[in-house]
């Protein structure tokens, strides 16, 4: 940009480094090239005065088959099995892979339980019990596999010249952390109900795995009369549940809050500083490329993510969410008359979204219903007066 701008000033204040910075970094580049700006920290690790890997690797399974044990009894139990290892080498190695706080290691433990059937001892049901009691007093959400439950948020992004405001919508798989986001000049309940029919529907329906319920906060896109709110009418032909924030309460969808500052300090920021977007084509094909890093290649933090991309953790998952299909476990001709009255309704109302669907009922649609419908079907479902 210096180089370009030809002033380094100027290069300098639009990037918001110092010119110092800016001549240090200049000199390591011109002395060792991009191998020289990997690493200019002062701190760097001693490898040598690690530990052995085996004395490592039995620290970690200790941490997730004793969460509630603490550095010092850790010590004391690998002394025992010929392991020497001081506390603050315990703690050191719990520091590396995230395992330093109680709350820490039962994530741990929860993910390791969730992806590898794991049998659990009395000792980790009983800290697990009380994790879900503290969790449970703080109100956190619970979610139990891929597609359980989707957290959905608009995020506004800004004002482009020439195309006026800028939305994003945001879908997160809360339990896999598998993120969607798609802009949008305005923000409505066409929109949202867009980006579920574009993005998010037809990438669970390519994994065989159904989305059963999205949270939302109380917008005017998520909120309204349901005989004539076009979001509310596409979840009902999706067979969708949805639930809302507490009134006040934003921090009940906090998955999406959270995403959406990763998303402003990793891509907006940077995306805005390095090129001038005309359109919003231009944009989303940015953002995809962003989208896939984020679910690829970044490895995630979350609650069952343990260090693993969202991706990953999605695959390795999905077996948990298949468990729970009942209707691909047990024979559909043993369901009662009453089930399959419910099933021949349901199935009405989405022939007449999907036409395609009408010619056979058991092959899975693969196409889904224009979103210019929705308006008719909104005037033709109306409740029933008395």
């Amino acid at each position: 940009m210096a180089e370009d701008l030809g002033n380094v000033s100027h290069a300098c204040k639009i990037m918001g480094y110092s010119r110092d910075t800016f001549y240090r970094l200049k000199d390591l580049y011109d002395t060792g090239g991009e191998i020289a700006l990997q690493e200019i920290s002062k701190r760097k690790p001693i490898v040598m005065n690690r530990v052995a890997p085996y004395i490592e690797e039995s620290v970690i399974k200790m941490a997730i088959e004793n969460p509630a044990m603490g550095q010092l009894r850790v010590s004391n139990e690998l002394r025992k099995q010929a392991i020497i290892i001081s506390p603050a080498g315990v703690r050191c190695v719990w520091l590396r892979h995230d395992l330093e706080t109680f709350k820490k290691r039962l994530k741990a433990l929860e993910a390791k339980v969730a992806q590898d059937g794991l049998i659990l001892t009395e000792s980790q049901i009983v800290a697990l019990e009380k994790k879900k009691e503290e969790e449970k007093a703080k109100g956190e959400i619970e979610t139990f596999h891929p597609g359980y439950l989707g957290a959905q948020d608009t995020y506004y992004i800004g004002t482009i010249k020439g195309v006026g405001r800028i939305y994003q919508q945001t879908f997160i798989d809360t339990y896999s952390k598998v993120a969607v986001a798609k802009v949008y000049d305005r923000k409505n309940a066409l929109v949202a109900a867009d980006a579920l029919n574009d993005r998010v529907i037809p990438f669970f329906e390519q994994q065989d795995v159904p989305l059963l319920r999205i949270l939302t906060d109380r917008g005017t896109e998520f909120c309204g009369a349901r005989e004539n709110h076009e979001y509310h009418l596409y979840l009902a032909l999706e067979d969708i549940d949805h639930s809302r924030t507490k009134a006040r309460h934003p921090q009940t969808n906090g998955i999406c809050e959270r995403f959406h500052k990763t998303i402003q300090d990793e891509f907006y920021a940077i995306a805005f500083r390095k090129k001038i977007y005309n359109t919003l084509e231009e944009l989303q094909t940015d953002l995809d490329k962003w989208i896939y890093h984020y679910n690829e290649e970044r490895p995630h933090s979350g609650k069952y993510c343990f260090g693993k991309t969202p991706m990953q953790t999605f695959r390795d998952s999905i077996h948990l969410a298949k468990e729970k299909q009942l209707d691909k476990l047990y024979d559909p001709m043993s369901i009662d008359n009453h089930s399959s009255g419910v099933a021949t309704s349901n199935n009405t109302l989405k022939t007449f979204a999907r036409p395609e669907m009408a010619s056979d009922m058991n092959e899975k649609a693969s196409v889904h219903f224009s979103l210019e419908n929705v308006g008719k079907v909104c005037n033709l479902v109306k409740p029933v007066n008395g």
